[in-house]
């Protein structure tokens, strides 16, 4: 008697971002799975799955959006509760990967707290995980497990395409976002531009805008950075641009953190248009004239459907989620 084993793909998500969660279903065609989150009287999250998920391929889908450490928490409880419920595999779908700045040591005593999320999610049970534009692809080498990286180019360009015309700059706004604001001026025959900044020693979330490298003068220059958290830096390097004769200037990123001074920054500064995606929600006291979020859920969707069909996920992007 041959067997033949029955697969089935299961899509769960948290509380962080459940309208993504929601998109990037109806893209795969499926159901989205009931987790039952809830809290205990002291704060404890508990999780319990309403259908067997015994020999399921488990989709966790989980950003982690502020509260941060209440939404990796979670996921983490949810990757748990999955492993003891003997899911096959478990892959952990975070949009937006936490900690993902803090990579390496920049000084002494301090913690690589990206490898430590790592080193949570894979001892939770979870073996495969898919995320969108880390802040330094680095963060690959952290797991043991297969890491998918995805990117928001594709999303992002077909926006550049259909909205912004005429002579267009793509700018990076540091040093580290160089490779990437080349691809995208390759991909769409423009110029590239860099604006050089610095960091005042010891300090966080502030940064100098100090020179702009390239040719912007009368031209529309774009922005492309992986997030845009205070906005310092964007809104330093829009002036910048501004001082050295652009004719507009356009901010846009894949993850829209908006933290704290975010949103008034980049209302008061010379920047005409920010664009973002969903990866991370956007409530309404961050929404503003000035803001466009675009969804990623068919890129996911399209990652999730190629890893449970045992296909290429870089075929996805044509390699360019590699780098």
């Amino acid at each position: 008697m041959e067997l033949i084993p029955r697969r089935r793909l299961e899509l769960v998500s948290g509380r962080a971002h459940p309208a993504l969660a929601r998109d990037i279903a109806g893209h795969l065609g499926v159901e989205l799975g009931e987790a039952n989150l809830r809290e205990f009287a002291n704060g404890e999250i508990y999780c319990k799955y309403d259908i067997s998920i015994r020999g399921c391929d488990v989709f966790i889908v989980q950003t982690h959006a502020s509260p941060v450490n209440d939404s990796l928490m979670e996921q983490l409880i949810m990757i748990d509760a999955a492993k003891r419920a003997s899911a096959k595999r478990i892959t952990a779908v975070c949009p937006y990967y936490g900690y993902s700045r803090q990579d390496r040591k920049s000084t002494g005593r301090e913690p690589i707290t990206a490898k430590l999320v790592a080193d949570m999610l894979s001892a939770a049970g979870a073996d495969r995980v898919v995320s969108v534009d880390l802040h330094s692809g680095q963060i690959q080498g952290f797991f043991d497990t297969p890491f998918d990286h995805l990117v928001a180019a594709p999303v992002l360009e077909g926006y550049m395409k259909e909205n912004f015309g005429g002579d267009v700059v793509v700018v990076a706004p540091d040093a580290g976002r160089v490779k990437v604001a080349e691809r995208y001026s390759q991909h769409l025959g423009c110029d590239l531009a860099l604006i050089h900044k610095t960091r005042p020693r010891g300090t966080y979330n502030e940064v100098r805008a100090r020179h702009v490298i390239g040719e912007v003068e009368g031209r529309h220059c774009v922005l492309i950075d992986d997030m845009i958290d205070t906005a310092g830096t964007i809104c330093a390097a829009a002036e910048l641009l501004a001082e050295a004769g652009a004719s507009e200037v356009c901010a846009m990123a894949t993850h829209g953190v908006l933290s704290g001074p975010a949103v008034d920054r980049l209302k008061a500064s010379s920047i005409s248009r920010v664009v973002v995606t969903d990866t991370l929600p956007v409530n309404e006291n961050h929404a503003f004239d000035k803001l466009e979020v675009l969804s990623v859920a068919k890129i996911i969707a399209d990652a999730i459907d190629a890893v449970f069909e045992d296909t290429s996920v870089s075929e996805i992007f044509g390699g360019d989620n590699l780098a």
